[in-house]
C-alpha cells in the first residue's frame, strides 16, 4: 500500500494542476448547461458529458494529492525526546 500511495503522490505540484484544470471544466460544463437551459437543449447535450469528463479528471487529481498526504503522515517520523 506504501508503494501505490508513493507512486500516486510523487508529485503534488502536477495533481494540483490536473485537479484545477477538471475544475476548469467543471465550471465551463455548467455554463454550457446553462446556456442550454434559457437557449437550446443542445448545449446541455455539450455540457453534460464535458461535466462528466471534468468530475473524472478532478479525480484523478485529488486522489494524487490526498495519496501524498496520507503517504506524508504514514511515513512522518517522531521527534526524539531525548535532552
Amino acid at each position: 500500500m506504501n508503494n501505490l500511495l508513493a507512486k500516486l503522490g510523487q508529485d503534488p505540484q502536477r495533481s494540483l494542476t490536473i485537479f484545477l484544470r477538471g475544475l476548469g471544466l467543471f465550471a465551463l460544463g455548467l455554463v454550457f448547461i446553462g446556456l442550454g437551459y434559457f437557449y437550446h437543449h443542445i448545449w446541455q447535450l455539450i455540457g453534460i458529458p464535458l461535466l462528466a469528463l471534468a468530475c473524472a479528471i478532478s479525480a484523478w487529481g485529488y486522489i494524487g494529492i490526498f495519496a501524498n498526504r496520507w503517504f506524508n503522515i504514514l511515513n512522518r517520523h517522531k521527534p526524539d525526546n531525548k535532552k
